[in-house]
């Protein structure tokens, strides 16, 4: 049986149980459930139904709902609490709120078990729209009933209780005294009457009472009274039936024809008339008994009837159960085959996709072979030929190492001394190419860039500006002094006020850049880079332009220098398409070729976009992550002027404002759109450069930008030993 009542008889509790009801299915089914499983044969069910009482505050015109008769709303479910031998109370509670009235019923009894029903349309719902009873109960209930919500014959909710409900309770003792067996109580006793007629006469009126008493029962009841309904429907009256109660008209006529009274008739007549009195009355007891007798054998019967018909009843509804339970089972089946077959043909379908996929895999991995195969092939072919030329060009650089005279060659002892021994306080900088220290070659003032001995691809870079420099002399463009081949020592001239990207960010504390230095350092960027993209026999390409690789001396005149990373685009190349694929990509973040670093295809335009990042940055000094962004942005929003340095408070903003549209057009991502550096960029950087004359020389109003010497037109031939002399490194 259901382990709560266990528990509740273990613990001492009340062990009452209760089930809501209400005129609807979920609670025939709270009804059945608790039966099943809470209660025992013969154990009692308390039935409580709430009656909601009428608001006064109703609205007019609302027609009052139609309430069911108590007695017909406990009826079904006092005659299935019969037929499964449990007896059950009626309780009938008014209130407004049901939940309310539930949960004080609960606590004031000691309900230990509340059952409700719940379902899609369950009648406490339509009831009371506005609140969810079960919910409510079970949440406002005391901690000493356990609550089960039914839906469907299943709980739905369950809150168990925390302690034991108190084993004193009015409706508990009730109960109690109510499941006391009625063969203990005593039968009422047939009060004696006594007569002055004699033995004979007192006997007859034992049998045949007065009038005024026919109305009575045996129990002292008025007959048209209802008692107190039992918990438990039966078809057999319990106790025996009073004969006056049987033949009613019978004992009526005697009563009224052969009562004996009293008159002055003779003896004989009085004594025929007694004896006939005797015979009738022998007569009616002969009778009465026959009437017990059959009344007995009929209850007998009825009760086997009615057992039988229990017995029925139960095998009725088992085998129904179990028809239900079968043709669940053969949906369940009939299910399941029906899953099996889209299965397996879900798995047919897919199998045959798998297989056209397969297929379709190996032919293309057949071609993608094929191609892989011809791929390595020309993969093998350029390594060797890469190779080839590789100790072609390392032979000549060895051989330009031993032999080159195109620069002065100092030993190690001679940069041992100078640097005393690379002395950490004459470090200047540090970078990718290794330490740079300041000292005194030759009573001249240098800088000796030292190689590092781990520094990638370190020697083929310290040739490569070993001889770019050696071969070019020009005002934009850093002077070689000579070099130290055999250790990787580079001496060049020193540049007094350092990096442009250490003034932009004014580093060492130092004063920012007036907007007039400013467009004199862009023009002369522009200039040094036209010269190299301009060398004959062959452009150069610098490939790593960027702040930090421009110089400034101490007048302010911008160098460019670390051409390292330059390349020598082939004349065939350079007459058509001016680029070349690379195999490898150099450079800087931020500043190298977008379309340089996808496709590896290297043109002369490949430095514009580098040089459109540098004038941004002269612009705004900001660091170059998203700065073209940030410009087009404030340029489309008319917020240019915030964007400007603001440690520069003389601005001329539309000069400035041109210079940035120019300078986003040559960081444009695609290399057809970007401008021509000699003849649209070098122009306006002409004209910017002829304005800030203006303003350093305000007494030179007729100063025209075209009585300056052009140094684009500075020419170079790979292998002249000619250069001009120092003093023409300064272009300003």
């Amino acid at each position: 049986m259901w382990l709560a009542r266990e528990q509740s008889e273990r613990k001492g509790g009340s062990g009452l149980v209760a089930v809501a009801i209400d005129k609807d299915k979920g609670s025939q089914n709270a009804l059945k459930w608790t039966i099943d499983n809470l209660l025992q044969r013969g154990q009692v069910v308390i039935l409580v139904h709430v009656k909601v009482k009428s608001l006064p505050t109703a609205p007019l015109g609302s027609s009052p709902r139609h309430e069911l008769d108590p007695k017909e709303l406990f009826l079904p479910f006092r005659c299935f609490c019969t037929r499964k031998d449990i007896q059950c109370k009626d309780i009938l509670l008014e209130d407004t709120d049901v939940a309310k009235a539930l949960i004080e019923y609960v606590s004031h009894n000691s309900i230990e078990n509340l059952v409700l029903g719940s379902s899609s349309k369950s009648g406490f719902l339509r009831t009371f729209k506005a609140t969810d009873v079960p919910s409510s109960v079970a949440k406002g209930a005391p901690d000493f009933c356990t609550v089960y919500v039914i839906t469907k014959g299943k709980i739905t909710t369950m809150r168990s209780a925390t302690r034991p409900a108190p084993m004193a309770s009015p409706l508990s003792n009730q109960i109690h005294n109510q499941l006391v067996p009625r063969a203990h109580q005593s039968e009422p006793r047939v009060p004696q009457t006594n007569s002055i007629r004699g033995e004979r006469f007192c006997t007859l009126n034992l049998r045949f009472l007065s009038p005024f008493t026919r109305g009575k029962g045996s129990n002292g009841r008025l007959y048209g009274e209802v008692g107190t309904p039992d918990t438990d429907i039966s078809f057999v009256s319990s106790g025996r039936q009073s004969v006056d109660r049987m033949f009613p008209s019978f004992y009526d006529n005697l009563d009224g024809g052969y009562s004996p009274r009293l008159s002055n008739t003779s003896n004989t007549d009085y004594r025929q008339g007694f004896d006939a009195a005797l015979l009738a009355q022998r007569s009616v007891d002969s009778s009465i008994d026959d009437v017990e007798a059959e009344m007995k054998r009929l209850k007998q019967e009825l009760k086997q009837t009615m057992e039988m018909y229990s017995k029925a009843c139960k095998d009725a509804l088992s085998a129904k159960q179990k028809a239900i339970e079968l043709q669940h089972w053969k949906l369940e089946e009939e299910r399941r085959v029906e899953e099996a077959r889209l299965a397996e043909e879900a798995a047919l379908a897919l199998a045959e996709k798998e297989k056209a996929k397969s297929k379709a895999a190996m032919e293309a991995a057949e071609a993608a072979q094929r191609i892989a195969e011809l791929e390595a092939q020309k993969r093998i072919n350029a390594e060797m030929k890469a190779i080839k030329e590789a100790e072609e060009k390392k032979k000549v650089l060895d051989a330009l190492a031993q032999s080159d005279v195109r620069y002065r060659r100092y030993s190690i002892e001679e940069i041992e001394n100078a640097t005393e021994f690379f002395l950490e306080s004459r470090k200047i900088g540090e970078g990718g190419y290794g330490p740079v220290y300041k000292c005194y070659l030759d009573h001249t003032l240098v800088a000796i860039k030292v190689l590092r001995p781990d520094a990638a691809q370190g020697r083929s870079q310290f040739l490569q500006e070993v001889e770019v420099l050696s071969c070019i002399r020009h005002p934009n463009m850093v002077l070689l002094l000579g070099a130290c081949p055999e250790y990787g020592c580079l001496v060049y001239e020193f540049m007094a006020n350092g990096s442009l990207d250490d003034r932009l960010f004014c580093r060492g504390n130092t004063r920012p850049l007036s907007w007039q230095l400013r467009f004199k350092i862009a023009a002369g960027i522009g200039t040094g880079l036209l010269f190299l993209h301009q060398a004959k026999p062959e452009p150069l390409v610098h490939r790593d332009l960027k702040p930090g690789n421009i110089l400034l001396d101490s007048n302010f005149v911008c160098k460019i220098s670390d051409v390292g990373l330059a390349r020598l685009v082939p004349p065939s190349v350079a007459d058509s398409v001016t680029q070349y694929r690379m195999t490898s990509t150099a450079g800087t973040f931020c500043y190298i070729d977008p379309e340089y670093q996808q496709t590896g295809m290297l043109g002369v335009k490949s430095d514009i976009y580098s040089l459109g990042i540098i004038f941004l940055q002269l612009l705004t000094a900001k660091p170059p992550m998203g700065l073209t962004h940030h410009v087009e942005r404030a340029i489309e929003n008319g917020t240019f002027a915030e964007m400007l340095d603001p440690a520069v408070p003389d601005w001329p903003y539309n000069e400035a404002l041109a210079f940035a549209q120019m300078a986003l057009k040559c960081s444009e991502l695609r290399r057809k759109d970007r401008p021509d550096l000699a003849k649209v960029i070098l122009p306006e950087l002409d004209r910017l450069k002829a304005l800030a004359e203006r303003r350093i020389h305000p007494s030179w109003p007729g100063y025209n930008s075209s009585d300056s010497p052009n140094d684009s037109q500075v020419s170079l031939q790979l292998g002249s030993m000619s250069s001009p002399s120092l003093g023409e490194s300064h272009c300003s």
